[in-house]
């Protein structure tokens, strides 16, 4: 049973609102309207000053859209003002001049923009025009002098974009692009299209591009493991750069926009649910010896299927949880390894 006090938190991403100018059919939160009861910019304030008082060293804002919500720079501006790097997750949509400087004036890490494939694509997932409304956005953080990335979460449609997506952010002033897998959770979960994919063939396209760009390429964690290519795919070039288990609960939390806690804002699961801000504080939520415990409490006998036995299994500690949770239904095995698919000559 962990010590209060234990465990250090250093990252937290907080969907700081459930609107959203989209209804996107792989969203997996289902986000398009405001939920009853939003934390309210006084509760925000408050939250932002526990995460400080936590030693948090860095948030990322999500939503729904964080422009919808008219005090998200408030938000934004306390977080930064207490020395923690902030970074905004954005679709683009609602990203104008107003928003740009606003951001640069305060000092946020960087804007995160997400793209899932080409326009036919993209569009087809979100709305008419979205695509062109993201490199808009990306061309004018640009301008700005603002650190942008892309975010493009894969299925096993999209994926077969990346090529061709890759030539289009070339010609972008990016400093990263992450691929992460889709979880069928949510409005993908709702069968629209495949969700799965060979995660062997992102492994070996990151590898292949890796140096044929000037911004960093890698996946997420929710990507991998431990094949030949590990140290080089996180979007480091050092090569030691390796995948070492689920952080949720050990260094990062998640938020929701009415002050749920979970370990991790992708397990996106009332059962994850650790408490609520408006009843306990960060602190005692995170210092609870009982919480997070199916990671904090983790042990190798856990694992399942291609993850028992592992020669790495103590270090990858079976993976992402959320997607082994929504895409194969357990926690401790992963669905989709590389490894497991290269150790069987085969691939899901």
């Amino acid at each position: 049973m962990a010590e209060t006090g234990y465990y250090r938190l250093r990252q937290c991403v907080w969907e700081i609102t459930l609107a959203c100018c989209f209804s996107c059919s792989h969203c997996g939160s289902r986000a398009g309207k405001a939920r009853e009861g939003e934390l309210d910019t006084k509760e925000c304030l408050e939250v932002s000053e526990q995460l400080s008082e936590l030693g948090c060293r860095r948030v990322s804002l999500i939503g729904g859209e964080v422009f919808m919500r008219p005090d998200w720079a408030v938000i934004a501006e306390s977080l930064i003002s207490k020395g923690i790097s902030t970074c905004i997750i954005t679709n683009g949509l609602l990203l104008g001049e107003e928003q740009a400087a606003a951001i640069k004036r305060m000092g946020a890490e960087s804007v995160a923009v997400s793209i899932d494939g080409n326009r036919e694509v993209h569009d087809l997932y979100r709305q008419k025009g979205s695509f062109d409304a993201a490199l808009k956005a990306i061309d004018l953080l640009s301008e700005f002098g603002i650190p942008v990335s892309v975010i493009t979460t894969l299925n096993g449609t999209n994926v077969k974009c990346l090529e061709e997506l890759f030539g289009i952010l070339k010609t972008k002033d990016i400093f990263a692009w992450q691929l992460q897998a889709c979880s069928p959770m949510g409005n993908a979960g709702e069968g629209v299209f495949d969700s799965r994919f060979d995660f062997r063939s992102v492994i070996g396209f990151v590898y292949e591009h890796r140096w044929k760009c000037a911004f960093a390429l890698g996946v997420a964690d929710n990507i991998g493991y431990y094949t030949e290519e590990e140290g080089l795919l996180r979007g480091n070039v050092t090569g030691k750069s390796y995948y070492g288990g689920c952080s949720a609960g050990i260094s990062g939390l998640g938020i929701d926009s009415v002050g749920n806690v979970r370990g991790c804002e992708a397990l996106y699961d009332d059962s994850f649910i650790e408490g609520n801000l408006r009843e306990r504080s960060l602190a005692e939520i995170w210092n609870d010896p009982g919480a997070f415990s199916y990671n904090r409490n983790f042990s190798t006998d856990m694992l399942t299927g291609g993850c028992r036995g592992c020669e790495y299994g103590e270090r990858c500690r079976g993976g992402c949880r959320s997607y082994n949770y929504f895409a194969g239904g357990d926690l401790y095995g992963s669905p989709s390894c590389a490894r497991f698919s290269i150790d069987r000559q085969g691939c899901l």
